[in-house]
């Protein structure tokens, strides 16, 4: 038996911050139960918006609910309507008053949740799993991933014996804290049942302090070129290092 660990809750509170971000004194499992019917809410209210994660925070009168998504047009809509309808819908489930933020994220070839999601849908339109999984793989590495790997497990294509097969490029250092790797464990229905799907990408190491507030961090996601080229200057990447020149044998010449 191995034991494994989910390599975003082992990084929490180092690199990592919580998706929920609130006290929640003795209504805590109530508190818990209404995340969960937010996020459900939401996943299933826009399963078409490319959605990666939902950040809640709360204060004592506001609930302020972050999109992360790669469609942020299908969500806002014209004007903003679309999310005025997301308000009154998640004020009357909640009861509470809502605000709600959207980032967009601008590779989404880096995100986990979106990679995991595309290779499913595209098992479920009955393309070959190889074929999905390798095209994800080389659009991951060609924006900058330093690795990704990724898992495949069930009735591989509609065979009697259920088995698992994994493909992987680069490196995925899973026992090093500060390597900043995402995950997302997907499902693909199809005729002969789920398949699941399992991708890790590797996006670069973190040196030094970060900040664990999700809003921060995902407003650099958004806005900036990516941290792993920041973190380059710090020696995390040597394959961008030039060769060094033989100077014997130009002497000898």
């Amino acid at each position: 038996m191995g034991q494994k660990t989910n390599p975003i809750g082992n990084r929490l509170g180092i690199i990592r911050g919580w998706d929920s971000n609130w006290f929640g004194g003795k209504n805590y499992g109530d508190r818990i139960a209404e995340d969960y019917k937010i996020r459900r809410y939401l996943e299933a209210r826009l399963s078409k918006g490319g959605i990666s994660r939902i950040y809640i925070e709360r204060t004592l009168k506001l609930v302020t609910v972050t999109i992360t998504t790669a469609r942020p047009g299908l969500i806002i809509g014209k004007g903003g309507q679309e999310v005025d309808k997301l308000k009154e819908e998640l004020k009357k489930l909640t009861k509470k008053d809502i605000q709600i933020n959207i980032f967009e994220i601008k590779r989404p070839e880096l995100d986990a949740v979106l990679v995991a999601d595309s290779i499913a849908k595209q098992i479920e339109n009955r393309i070959s799993y190889r074929r999905a999984v390798k095209m994800a793989i080389a659009g991951t590495m060609r924006m900058g991933a330093e690795g990704i790997k990724v898992q495949i497990s069930g009735r591989l294509n509609g065979a009697e014996m259920a088995r698992s097969e994994s493909f992987k490029d680069g490196r995925i250092p899973l026992s090093t804290f500060r390597a900043d790797i995402d995950y997302h464990i997907g499902e693909a229905l199809t005729q002969y049942g789920k398949l699941g799907v399992k991708v890790w990408i590797m996006k670069g190491e973190v040196y030094g302090k970060r900040e664990l507030s999700p809003l921060v961090g995902q407003q650099k996601k958004g806005g900036q070129s990516g941290d792993r080229r920041e973190n380059r200057g710090n020696g995390g990447d040597r394959d961008n290092r030039r060769p060094r020149r033989n100077n014997n044998n130009n002497n000898n010449n």
